[in-house]
């Protein structure tokens, strides 16, 4: 009997894993031409081309309104699908392109960062003091594993960052004395993780289980932030120790944001926007913030010298000035 052959989605999942894609992206792509797919009346992307594509991401533009990022994303995904997957060639598109908008980010003062921290305790607060303490996004920090900080240099490898890239950036001094506290928490979670039969450890990236089937069961493999709950794993289906849900920080953070009254808009990623301002008005080097923050080109950091030198920086209202 032939081997049915995989759905096309299906397909695109195994080719984005091939690839090292992260699980995330995997899922965005794959909703993403979903929705392609749906709105031409489920006709199968082989049987469309250009004028199809051009079609779906001029409404996304025009009739929903949708983000710069959201429609660069849904093209991406499609184009994906037909070089990867397909193997179908993709003519030059004409269509309606969202223009990205140019907003500078909002960003909390040392001392409101400092407030907003404080007001946190147990893991978020350690957590929240690595976002604006050592500029980490939010799916970095929660993503550290207890061989990635190296305490005695104060310092912290981040592994497969935005654009699959490693870096090193700064570990707060402040906060060595709550890690030890956090370490021998996910330590004594590793003991009950490893009396259990049916725990296959964590997670480890591309595919590193297969060359070294005991990595996922070592405890330096295993997260700092660990979730409170063993849960399944999507992609090899075993029973795994995930990573503290990123909703979780988020609340805590948002919370801790309300009780210290601060009201300008911020959130976790406003701490490592605020990790940026801090360290160029101390130091004043770009290039470094830029190695810190993992930025791939310098116009990324630049931005946040707007923020700390903008036209505005230094100049007198003239409501204040004396007669």
């Amino acid at each position: 009997m032939q081997e049915q052959k995989p759905k096309l989605l299906d397909q695109m999942r195994d080719v984005l894993r091939t690839k090292h894609y992260s699980y995330r992206t995997e899922q965005s792509y794959v909703a993403c031409c979903k929705r392609y797919i749906l709105f031409h009346n489920k006709r199968h992307p082989k049987d469309m081309k250009e004028p199809e594509i051009e079609q779906y991401i001029t409404h996304l533009a025009i009739k929903q309104y949708v983000s710069a990022s959201t429609q660069n994303q849904a093209l991406q995904a499609i184009l994906f699908l037909y070089k990867h997957v397909l193997k179908i060639p993709v003519g030059e598109l004409n269509t309606v392109r969202a223009k990205r908008s140019r907003r500078l980010p909002s960003v909390f003062t040392h001392d409101e960062a400092l407030a907003i921290i404080d007001k946190m305790s147990g893991v978020y607060h350690l957590a929240a003091s690595l976002l604006y303490g050592s500029g980490l996004r939010l799916s970095e920090c929660l993503k550290i594993r207890l061989k990635d900080v190296d305490i005695e240099k104060c310092l912290i490898t981040v592994r497969n960052g935005k654009g699959d890239k490693d870096r090193v950036t700064v570990f707060p001094k402040k906060s060595i004395l709550e890690y030890e506290l956090q370490k021998k928490t996910v330590e004594i979670q590793y003991r009950r993780d490893m009396m259990n039969p049916n725990c296959a450890g964590v997670s480890t990236p591309d595919a590193l289980d297969v060359k070294y089937p005991n990595l996922p069961r070592s405890l330096d493999w295993y997260y700092l932030f660990p979730a409170n709950s063993l849960s399944i794993d999507p992609r090899s289906g075993k029973l795994k120790r995930h990573h503290l849900n990123p909703s979780l920080l988020q609340k805590a953070v948002m919370t801790g944001k309300r009780d210290a009254r601060i009201y300008k808009q911020g959130n976790c990623h406003t701490l490592r926007h605020s990790f940026a301002t801090t360290v160029l008005e101390k130091d004043g080097n770009i290039r470094k913030v830029q190695d810190l923050l993992g930025h791939k080109h310098i116009n990324t950091t630049t931005i946040y010298t707007h923020l700390i030198g903008g036209a505005a920086n230094g100049v007198i209202s003239p409501i204040d000035i004396k007669k």
